[in-house]
């Protein structure tokens, strides 16, 4: 019998598309080099936590925070996962009107609890929305921000399988 690849999850949140083009491209990156599933937040489970192996949580940042439906993947799978996935490798996407550093604290904050380590620098993109219309509207990623994702994806991924992390 084969031994099991090693696989990287990516959780994801999007309202506008922003989110998971950048989820969608790690995964086709990650599977370049590795298994890896993508799965929106409100899906997510600790099962599903639990047979993976590294993670990259890709959402936007709402109000200053992760978003609502990111943060309720949180609050379901935090207190089952705790002591069951120290020390797995995570790296995180972040999509913003302006800034994003909020999101990502209060992600980055969330997973210490699980003791997760972090492989990657966060990759906060940063979109300039700012009006209510301009905030609502379907998103469309540039071309150097899906790139930089699809790498993250390919050397998570290897990196798993290599046992590097």
């Amino acid at each position: 019998m084969a031994a099991e690849v090693p696989m990287l999850l990516i959780i994801w949140h999007s309202r506008t598309g922003a989110a998971r083009a950048l989820a969608e491209a790690t995964l086709e990156g990650a599977l370049t080099e590795g298994a890896a599933r993508l799965l929106p937040a409100g899906e997510a489970m600790p099962e599903d936590l639990l047979s993976a192996c590294g993670y990259v949580f890709a959402c936007p940042e709402n109000l200053g925070t992760m978003s609502g439906a990111m943060k309720e993947f949180f609050d379901r799978c935090y207190y089952p996962l705790l002591g069951q996935i120290e020390g797995r490798a995570y790296a995180t996407l972040i999509a913003a009107g302006s800034d994003g550093s909020g999101a990502e604290r209060q992600l980055d904050r969330i997973v210490t609890g699980w003791r997760l380590r972090r492989i990657a620098e966060g990759l906060i993109v940063n979109l300039g929305a700012q009006s209510p219309e301009e905030i609502l509207a379907p998103k469309i990623m540039d071309l150097v921000s899906l790139q930089k994702c699809r790498d993250l994806g390919q050397s998570m991924a290897a990196g798993l399988t290599m046992g590097a992390f």
